[in-house]
């Protein structure tokens, strides 16, 4: 199927030619049809399955061929961060460059210019508003502004967004708009709390599931078995020679990527923290100093893992194993895009392991373990079941050597570092 076989209006083919689309993914084969049929849809999809032009081609369609007032908000896209809405109001300038539409980018961290914009957007009426739940709430508590024009609702990346805590937001927003309207929710995965969302807020919804994707076999997967006072050791050991360019090392709390930044600035590598807590302008400068090389090492929470769109990230570092299958795939699949190679290493340390092991049984493979280098000491066991059993601070009783470790015969065990209490 090509995108020519959509009932598009001619205008958007012109603009999808400019921009060579040819051939819909799946999640735009099955969700695009669907939505221009005007139906609810709830939609499992991760992101770098298309899903933005999913919903941003079929929207911009039945705008252009619905009648709806000029002066008014016309549709509503929530997502939960700043980046995602930038990357979203990027792709809505694409896609509606030969199209009489306007759109505005409503979210936190600007200044009082763009704050003016976004007010003037929604209050003379863009027809496409796409928001953060917060900074939308910010202005509908300053300004009187008219919803009633509103039949397109989209929520991108909902379980993240509740995950953020923002259901009372979106309930509050929900609540001003029209009943009488066509809602699409998309989440990279289903769990009860997005079911419930759903039925509140969606009418008799068509549901589209899309697979997990498996990461492309030009990423290289690998990881270190470790213990966690020997994660630092091994970044150490990684970045000894020389930096490789643009790494991203998540981590899942704001505090440890904190940490590990400062960590590795002191030791002189060109290394900055990207996170949710970070002012706007901070953000925005950070990125733009990583996409221009002047950053090497990029330590961020997986607010960096949706969205973000950058194609010559080389490697990606796991400070642990991430708690959903979803997150990994996502976290890897920053590198190796544009038809391009690139690795990622997970530290895997005992607390790790039953959530390495997850990832291993999803990927149906064994992902290859390195031997942990002289300097950083003793490979723990891999065992991931003795792993799940044990309580959070129960120890292995039995130990492996690397190789390397075996060739120093006893005297490896003096090099061990101290044991450390995980940083949680």
């Amino acid at each position: 199927m090509t995108f020519e076989e959509f009932p598009f209006n001619e205008a958007l083919k012109e603009g999808l030619q400019a921009m060579n689309f040819e051939k819909p993914t799946p999640v735009q084969e099955q969700t695009i049809p669907v939505i221009l049929a005007k139906r609810d849809v709830i939609s499992c999809a991760q992101t770098g399955t298309g899903k933005t032009a999913a919903f941003l081609l079929p929207l911009l369609n039945n705008l252009m061929t619905d009648n709806h007032d000029k002066k008014k908000v016309n549709a509503i896209i929530m997502s939960p961060t700043r980046e995602l809405a930038q990357q979203i109001d990027q792709q809505m300038e694409g896609f509606s460059y030969f199209l009489p539409i306007s759109s505005v980018a409503v979210y936190g961290g600007n200044d009082s210019q763009a704050w003016d914009v976004q007010r003037n957007g929604l209050t003379r009426g863009a027809d496409v508003v796409i928001a953060t739940p917060g900074r939308m709430l910010s202005h509908i508590n300053l300004q009187n502004i008219d919803f009633s024009g509103v039949k397109y609702l989209i929520l991108d990346e909902a379980d993240r967004m509740l995950d953020m805590g923002f259901f009372d937001d979106i309930m509050r927003i929900v609540k001003l708009l029209p009943a009488d309207r066509q809602t699409i929710m998309f989440s990279a995965t289903m769990p009860h709390k997005i079911r419930e969302l759903a039925k509140t807020i969606l009418n008799n919804p068509v549901e589209i599931k899309i697979a997990i994707a498996r990461p492309p076999d030009s990423i290289m997967q690998a990881a270190y078995i470790c213990t966690e006072s020997q994660k630092l050791l091994i970044l150490k050991h990684l970045f000894s020679v020389n930096v490789p360019n643009k790494v991203i090392i998540f981590a899942g709390k704001k505090q440890r990527v904190r940490e590990l930044a400062l960590i590795l600035k002191r030791k002189g590598l060109p290394a900055e923290a990207m996170h949710s807590d970070l002012e706007q302008r901070d953000r925005d400068h950070v990125m733009h100093e990583f996409r221009n090389g002047r950053i090497n090492i990029l330590v961020a929470t997986d607010i960096v893992a949706r969205g973000i769109d950058i194609d010559d990230i080389t490697l990606i570092i796991n400070y642990e194993a991430p708690r959903d299958v979803e997150d990994y795939v996502h976290r890897i699949g920053r590198t190796a895009r544009a038809e391009a190679k690139g690795m990622a290493i997970t530290l895997v340390s005992e607390a790790d392991q039953p959530r390495f092991k997850n990832i291993e049984d999803f990927l149906e493979k064994t992902i290859y373990k390195i031997p942990l280098p002289p300097e950083v000491g003793l490979m723990p066991a891999y065992n991931p079941k003795a792993a799940s059993e044990n309580s959070p601070r129960g120890k292995f009783k039995g130990r492996t050597q690397n190789h390397a470790s075996k060739q120093r015969g006893k005297q490896g065990g003096k090099h061990r570092p101290p044991r450390q209490k995980p940083n949680n």
